[in-house]
Parts: C-alpha cells; sequence; structure tokens
C-alpha cells in the first residue's frame, strides 16, 4: 500500500535551496511507489495566530479565522507522512514555517499518528548550528500523538539560490524520499 507524503516548502524563495531539496524528495517518494504533494508556503494566504481561544472553545476541529489553513490542515489529517523542508535564519525555522505550525492549533490533536521528515537549509556550514532548529521542530511533535521523526537533512554550506544543486544534498533528499 502506497503511502500519502505531504511537503510543506516554506522556502519564502521559488527554487531556493530547501525548494530544490524538496522536490528531489518528491522525486525519491514518486521513485519508490509513493504518492507526495508539495505545498508552497509562499503561494499561501497564512494568518497569524491570533490566541483567540476559538478553536479551544469548538474542540480544536475549526480555527476562527478563513484563510488558507484549513485546506492544508484537511491534508495534514489525511497525509501518512509530512516534510517540514525550511531554510534556517539565525539558528531556526523560517518565519513562514513558524506561522504555519502555530495555525496548526485549530486541529493538532486530528494530526496524529504521521512519521515526519525535515528539510533544513543554511549558509553556515556546521551541521551542529541545525540541531537547534530540530529541537524546535520536535517541540511541535511533541505536541501530536504518535508522531515519529523518521531523519533529516542537514544542508549546510548553501546560500545563494541553486547553491545546493552542486553538492550531495540532493542526492541525500532523492534517497531519502525513496526510502519513506
Amino acid at each position: 500500500m502506497s503511502k500519502k507524503v505531504l511537503v510543506i516548502s516554506s522556502s519564502p524563495r521559488k527554487d531556493g535551496n530547501s525548494d530544490i531539496l524538496s522536490n528531489e524528495f518528491i522525486k525519491g517518494v514518486s521513485a519508490s511507489g509513493n504518492v507526495a504533494e508539495k505545498i508552497a508556503l509562499r503561494e499561501k494566504k497564512i494568518n497569524y495566530c491570533t490566541g483567540c481561544g476559538f478553536c479551544n472553545t469548538n474542540n480544536y476541529t475549526k480555527c476562527s479565522q478563513t484563510d488558507d489553513m484549513s485546506e492544508i490542515l484537511d491534508k495534514m489529517q489525511d497525509a501518512d507522512v509530512i516534510v517540514f523542508a525550511t531554510p534556517v535564519y539565525f539558528y531556526t525555522m523560517c518565519a513562514q514555517l513558524k506561522t504555519f505550525i502555530d495555525r496548526c492549533c485549530s486541529r493538532y490533536t486530528r494530526i496524529q499518528n504521521k512519521e515526519f521528515y525535515y528539510i533544513l537549509t543554511a549558509a553556515d556550514g556546521n551541521k551542529k548550528a541545525l540541531e537547534r532548529t530540530v529541537t524546535e521542530l520536535g517541540g511541535f511533535l511533541a505536541c501530536l500523538d504518535g508522531a515519529v521523526h523518521k531523519g533529516t537533512i542537514f544542508a549546510t554550506g548553501v546560500w545563494s539560490k541553486g547553491e545546493v544543486l552542486n553538492t550531495n544534498f540532493v542526492k541525500d533528499a532523492y534517497e531519502m524520499g525513496k526510502s519513506v
């Protein structure tokens, strides 16, 4: 039985390094007979969480805001595997991904038993510098029943748009996608 894989690309740059690795991951997923969909957050309207508590008073089934989050949350609930791809700015996930995660509040209790992968890209050449981002993403996973972190690509030393194409990280992303 094939798995449904949902890739959340938070790169603000189309064809940025984390976006490129997302595409390679998807190629690997497809090569293994699984089905993948990519959502580019830069193409979606996602408001900030206002902390209004509407989701809490509605049994975590809906949000007070009307934007693209409801559609994405439906896809997250249906997926078997979720991939977060983010450029790392100042040693943390980009703002687009953090805003997205905060907006999962309205249905986080329904995102259950998922496998998660991370694709991280950064100008810093030190893999250890990206471990903080993994810890922060783990905070989100700790709130989800049955969430399992399956793997991370630490694409270090890439700054300029497309620079990742000249590295082995492209192959790593493909192989990780293939192993889903």
